[in-house]
């Protein structure tokens, strides 16, 4: 083999392993952009809502999903604790991910034998929520982590936080907690009673399922826990 042709067939070599890492690299530049963007400007749609938007338009050309922004202010700090204590009781101290929360997760499913408990942080979710999709795979999984970092390292707790209050969903079609407070009980999120938070908090595991199932026991019963426990919701 000739040296010109040698060299022809390194440097093909070398593309193969260099094209993947640039791209990669393109790839967690973009997402370090719209966050460090984000830091002071609000999105308008992520990820997890033009998905939801696109199913709902199968059947109805015409659907829109329904979400109200509001500043962190003028959100019931009921709401703020509720989804702590129900979603994540360790988000102030974490620094992204609570690794023994995932550990408990694990543990639990693992006796299960099915997924039964996540273990996301409220960081790890809104990462998810922003830019993924509901796949489940350790090549997203993986990509969630870097995500959730970054918005750690950019943001402060209480700003991670306003955004999650305003782009989670909280039933069909419905994201943020105004559109949730206007959806279930005609009031504005500033004006959500604590009995009421504590309700929309436990179905945003489940949202769409709990919009359809109102006066479910478990949603009832859970509801009487996370009112106990959102005394003691530490807020960032």
């Amino acid at each position: 083999m000739s040296a010109a042709k040698g060299g022809r067939k390194w440097a093909w070599v070398k593309w193969i392993f260099i094209l993947p890492l640039l791209l990669f690299a393109t790839v967690q530049l973009y997402f370090f952009l719209q966050i460090w963007w984000w830091v002071d400007h609000n999105p308008s749609r992520t990820s997890f809502m033009r998905q939801q938007e696109a199913a709902l338009r199968e059947k109805n050309p015409k659907a829109e999903i329904q979400q109200i922004w509001v500043p962190y202010e003028r959100i019931s700090k009921n709401l703020k604790r509720a989804i702590i204590a129900s979603e994540d009781a360790n988000f102030s101290e974490h620094e992204g991910v609570d690794w023994e929360a995932l550990q408990k997760a694990y543990e639990k499913n693992n006796k299960k034998h099915k997924v039964v408990s996540g273990g996301s942080t409220i960081t790890q979710q809104l990462a998810k929520n922003l830019f993924l999709s509901g796949s489940r795979s350790y090549l997203r999984k993986g990509q969630e982590l870097i995500i959730t970092y970054m918005l750690e390292t950019l943001m402060d707790k209480e700003r991670i936080f306003e955004i999650y209050l305003n782009v989670v969903e909280f039933g069909t079609g419905t994201f943020g907690a105004e559109a949730a407070a206007r959806h279930y009980y005609g009031v504005s999120a500033a004006n959500l009673g604590a009995a009421q938070a504590a309700k929309l908090a436990v179905m945003l595991p489940n949202p769409r399922f709990f919009d359809k199932h109102r006066d479910s026991g478990y949603l009832a019963r859970r509801t009487g826990v996370i009112l106990r426990r959102m005394g003691s919701a530490e807020l960032p």
